[in-house]
């Protein structure tokens, strides 16, 4: 049985190798390749009054990254820029030939954030124009990179930053740093923080070292914030105090939700409101979205798991025009539904576009990549990748896929070496407890949330709840210790007089100013 002592010991192993705690120890801009002549570049584009576009992504971290750099160039004064960020359904992802054919004659700079380093032939045409191209990004680069004024991405092999997964909202904002360097201007680099723990959880990066403190950081300021988006969430939701987990569940997915369902500028605009009046218009507009988000997510849910078969290692399905905005959700869903690596796609128009999500520390990306005389095109990062192939593939690719078995083990056993500490008293879950887990977060990537195992625990209580009554609320009883417990999506239907053994983390449950500890079930045995 783990003591809260062992318990303390077990999670602060997790931080031994970490390096930068600090704000004052993370690595320097001038460990990025190109990111001098990259910020050189702009300055001269800005002193000329060049016409410069930032070209952005439709996620969350894409949207960060752009409203990062397009805050940087109003606190400067740059008037001559705008702000693109492909459509998903109209444009495709990132910066394409057809985009640039719609910009001005007299756009000589390009910057992408979050996005360009497979952008080959685009990279070519702003060649031909005499565009400069400044591409910052971190996902994996291809073997042939774009001809371009300079490539800002950690992952490049002649690049020296350290061994650290930094999301594109980072990488953008070293490049403001470096601006701050050439520039010798007195700018608060922390002002963005806030923003950069947005972007490093949604995208999932590894919470650790520079990742961790960051996100630490950046819940502390996203609390005391004066951006009228994030006033505008807590009156809207009654928070009183933003949770990591609310980045994760709650403002992730609404800034998601404007580029999955419509348009990410909306989220763009959102993040960037100058007032609380602006910020609720486009508050209201982005909860719509996200309302239409999760009914598109349900019923492809429930769709997706008919072809599934619980034998296969890596779980691939795919349908008829099914909403490109949610297949990435649908994947993370299965992902956690059945503990293995998720991809969904969606068949249209002669084309399967699909989104991988991984579990535990399996890299999803290099396992696509083994197959990828069957794929048109793939990229992404360990944790989420994006692929396209043609449909009469799909099945040569899910099998195929499904027997590349030589990380199986790995899968297997992530869980028990990862997640689950060990067995745990009932009576140890107390608030000290709750605290404790606490002082170790953020939890996500590298940096599973805890979780515990109690055998013989007794069910005094069962009842079903949600819309669809598809989550079970439980009271149980160990002893003299009576605990309340949820099962989201429950697959194991426990009832009262049940003796059970049951896998879970540990959350804070708040009603009426009174934290008690709730178990979110795992697995019931």
């Amino acid at each position: 049985m783990l003591s809260k002592e062992e318990i303390r010991n077990l999670l602060e192993l997790r931080f031994s190798k970490d390096i930068h705690k600090k704000l004052s120890e993370i690595p320097t801009p001038s460990v990025l390749k190109d990111i001098f002549k990259g910020a050189t570049r702009i300055k001269e584009a800005i002193e000329r009054e060049e016409h410069i576009v930032i070209v952005g992504d439709y996620d969350v971290d894409g949207v960060v990254s752009s409203v990062i750099l397009a805050e940087f160039f109003d606190d400067l004064g740059v008037s001559n820029y705008q702000v693109r960020i492909p459509n998903r359904f109209k444009d495709g992802y990132g910066l394409s030939p057809d985009m640039i054919d719609e910009l001005d004659d007299n756009v000589s700079l390009i910057i992408t954030v979050d996005n360009g380093i497979s952008a080959n032939e685009a990279a070519k045409i702003c060649k031909e124009k005499g565009i400069d191209l400044i591409i910052t990004d971190h996902h994996m680069p291809p073997l042939i990179l774009p001809e371009a004024y300079a490539i800002i991405n950690p992952k490049q092999p002649d690049c020296s930053f350290p061994n650290i997964e930094i999301c594109g909202a980072e990488v953008a904002w070293y490049l403001v740093g470096a601006m701050k360097e050439i520039c010798k201007l007195n700018y608060d680099m922390a002002k963005f923080l806030e923003l950069l723990a947005i972007a490093i959880i949604a995208d999932m990066m590894e919470l650790r070292d520079m990742n961790r403190m960051l996100v630490k950081l950046g819940v502390i300021r996203l609390n005391s914030s004066k951006r009228a988006a994030f006033t505008a969430i807590k009156e809207f939701y009654g928070k009183d105090k933003f949770e990591c987990d609310d980045i994760s569940f709650l403002i992730a997915p609404l800034i998601n939700s404007a580029g999955r369902m419509d348009d990410a500028m909306n989220s763009f605009y959102f993040l960037r409101s100058k007032n609380i009046n602006e910020a609720y218009e486009y508050l209201d507009m982005i909860i719509e979205f996200n309302n239409s988000r999760k009914e598109e997510e349900r019923t492809l849910f429930e769709c997706s798991l008919k072809d599934v078969s619980e034998n296969d290692e890596i779980i691939v399905t795919w349908g008829e025009r099914w909403h490109e905005g949610v297949i990435g959700i649908v994947a993370s869903r299965l992902a956690k539904h059945f503990g293995k690596p998720a991809i969904v796609f969606s068949v249209d128009k002669g084309r399967a576009k699909g989104s991988a999500r991984s579990v535990g520390k399996l890299d999803i990306l290099s396992l696509i990549a083994q197959h990828d005389e069957l794929l048109n095109s793939y990229g992404g990062h360990k944790g989420a990748a994006g692929l396209v192939c043609d449909p009469e593939n799909l099945e040569k690719f899910k099998k195929a896929i499904n027997q590349s078995c030589f990380l199986m083990d790995d899968l297997q056993t992530f869980l028990h070496s990862d997640e689950l500490l060990g067995d745990i008293d009932a009576n140890e879950i107390d608030f000290e407890l709750l605290e404790i887990l606490e002082s170790f977060e953020p939890y996500g990537q590298k940096n599973p949330r805890p979780v515990f195992k109690i055998r013989d625990i007794l069910v005094k209580n069962e009842r079903l709840i949600g819309r669809d009554q598809n989550h079970l609320k439980l009271i149980l009883q160990k002893d003299d210790k009576t605990l309340e417990a949820l099962f989201f999506n429950f697959n194991h239907h426990a009832r009262a007089g049940d003796v059970i053994d049951i896998v879970f983390s540990v959350s804070k449950n708040s009603f009426r100013g009174l934290i008690t500890p709730q178990l979110l079930i795992r697995e019931i045995s």
